[in-house]
């Protein structure tokens, strides 16, 4: 079996740190008012630290979406490859408060993709060091490393790369979890 990698936040689920920014700062920012892949990076220096108390106690998956046919294309794909789920957990500003997200990232695998078993988890910040035959992720930075196919997710902070570039890096743009199915199955 071809062993497939796939990358969770903003892949399998969505929108939950977007939502916690927005009940954080009394906003409507949308996904595309970020202007880089970390969201938190809307928060004004000024309130960071009360931010990170708030991201603290909180649970951002509990406001995440699951991607629509997610949970269903990845049943299947489970079938048919040696399926891991490879996602980074470590908060990027305040690393210290990490653990409670390594949980949170567990405990939504758990709920939502219970067909995948937890020693299909793979919990890392560097994923290029992972080998796999597929990789699917929404950072051009987490696709390195070896793979025959690897799929960029579009999200809202790399939906502007342009085509030639991608080409060049030898990855290809996957829109939705259909399309990822039609490739894969």
């Amino acid at each position: 079996m071809k062993k497939l990698l796939i990358d969770m936040d903003d892949v399998i689920c969505e929108k939950g740190f977007m939502r916690m920014v927005n009940e954080f700062l009394g906003t409507n920012y949308k996904q595309e008012d970020a202007h880089s892949y970390y969201i938190n990076d809307l928060i004004p220096k000024e309130k960071f630290e009360d931010w990170v108390k708030y991201f603290e106690v909180r649970n951002v998956y509990d406001y995440e979406n699951i991607k629509k046919d997610a949970r269903e294309v990845i049943e299947k794909l489970n079938k048919v490859y040696e399926t891991y789920i490879i996602t980074a957990y470590v908060f990027r500003d305040k690393p210290e408060i990490s653990g409670n997200q390594l949980k949170n990232k567990f405990d939504y695998l758990q709920k939502n993709l219970p067909f995948i078993k937890p020693e299909q988890y793979i919990f890392i910040s560097n994923k290029s060091i992972v080998e796999g035959d597929i990789r699917i992720d929404d950072r051009v930075d987490n696709l390195e490393g070896k793979a025959e196919l690897k799929l960029l997710f579009t999200a809202y902070h790399n939906e502007n790369i342009p085509e030639e570039e991608l080409e060049k890096a030898n990855l290809k743009r996957v829109n939705n979890w259909k399309e990822i199915e039609n490739i894969l199955l």
